[in-house]
């Protein structure tokens, strides 16, 4: 029979590589202004960085500023004029509601669909959480 010091060590083998939370930061963001358009330059960098899809990131924005847009090169091109302010503040509302786990507080989590119900699955401690319509 195995001491309870190895079993942990055994079992702290198999949990997965996590991000420090303290490490976990997102780039500055890079937004040019042209004509009537804003444009966040960087917007493929944040995204790999809060490991999510651009299109699905690229929605809430288009929702949450409520303004149509597209991704082109790795470029969101927003349809109207915003600081760099506001478009930061709208990804960090993101960050908080979709990447950041409600349990642990760390960044290492998926999207994954049960059923037909979309859920925020935490890597590091294992929590679920729903992803409601709001």
């Amino acid at each position: 029979m195995q001491s309870y010091e190895e079993l942990l060590k055994r079992a702290r083998e198999h949990l997965p590589q996590t991000e420090d939370k303290g490490r976990f930061e997102i780039p500055e963001i890079n937004v040019q202004m042209s004509g009537k358009r804003t444009i966040v330059r960087n917007f493929n960098d944040i995204c790999k960085v809060i490991r999510r899809e651009p299109k699905g990131v690229a929605k809430y924005l288009f929702k949450e500023l409520a303004v149509p847009g597209s991704i082109d090169s790795g470029q969101l091109f927003l349809q109207s004029k915003f600081s760099p302010d506001m478009v930061r503040k709208r990804i960090d509302l993101y960050v908080k509601e979709f990447v950041i786990c409600h349990e642990c507080g760390k960044p290492d989590t998926d999207i994954i669909k049960i059923g037909r119900l979309p859920m925020i699955r935490c890597q590091a401690c294992g929590a679920k959480k729903s992803i409601g319509a709001r």
